[in-house]
């Protein structure tokens, strides 16, 4: 995983970089298949393709262990040169399971352009302070919001505090994903818990994945910040409810 560009309407680009493998070429196949622009993946032959080895408890939580590989060496260059998805693009999604740089590139040429940018801080590690003027929009959950701030999220009252500290830093707009609590969103005239469904939870490995592709999905295609944070939700909902990671990700069709 690395950056999405997605344009309005919904369509996406996928810039990122895989091994050229089995896993690489399999990959590269589903997201064709899936009808996502593949134009700016890249395939390095000297390393492998990321992969994560995943375990679920009897709740349905994860833990994950990443060996990063091909995710590792793109570069900022190959960033600079997706230029024309950046202009096409409504709005920028990047995570970090790739280089630290590559994603503060990411994110100043997305700014630049006066693109939305959603960052999505996982897996945590520490940021620079100067990206957070740069987002759109931050979508910790609880224990990423704890390491960017120092406040440990257990609910509402300190969902609130730490996003106060995050907008301090110069985001716009704050999401803390609370799992089956639902969301805390801050921005400038709303701060509040979304609620989600209740709903047996076999497996959560995309579940934080699921809500900000969903969410992007929703604001791309003109929803309000509230109604795509109930979008992303039941999405969300719906992943956690099958095993898998990429497997458990609903179509459009099921919401």
């Amino acid at each position: 995983q690395a950056v999405a560009a997605a344009r309005l309407g919904g369509d996406v680009c996928f810039i990122t970089q895989l091994g050229k493998d089995l896993f690489g070429d399999q990959n590269l196949e589903n997201f064709k298949r899936e009808g996502i622009d593949t134009s700016l993946i890249t395939q390095n032959p000297d390393q492998p393709s990321g992969v994560a080895l995943i375990t679920v408890d009897k709740s349905g939580e994860n833990t994950i262990i990443v060996a990063p590989g091909a995710n590792h060496t793109l570069s900022e260059a190959e960033i600079s040169s997706a230029s024309k998805a950046f202009q096409q693009a409504d709005i920028i999604l990047v995570q970090l399971e790739v280089k630290l740089p590559v994603v503060v590139e990411a994110c100043q040429k997305a700014y630049g352009l006066g693109k939305r940018v959603i960052l999505n801080p996982a897996p945590a590690m520490d940021l620079p302070e100067s990206i957070f003027p740069l987002l759109h929009l931050i979508t910790p959950n609880e224990t990423e919001a704890e390491f960017l701030t120092g406040v440990k999220v257990i609910g509402e009252a300190s969902a609130y505090q730490a996003a106060s500290r995050l907008r301090n830093k110069g985001v716009q707009r704050i999401i803390i994903t609370m799992g089956g609590v639902g969301a805390f969103l801050f921005t400038d005239t709303f701060q509040g818990i979304i609620p989600t469904t209740k709903v047996e939870v076999k497996d959560t490995t995309a579940a934080g994945d699921t809500f900000c592709g969903a969410l992007a999905v929703a604001l791309g295609n003109g929803k309000n910040i509230q109604e795509a944070v109930s979008f992303a939700l039941k999405a969300a909902t719906l992943s956690v409810q099958r095993f898998g990671a990429q497997t458990s990700i609903p179509y459009l069709k099921e919401l």
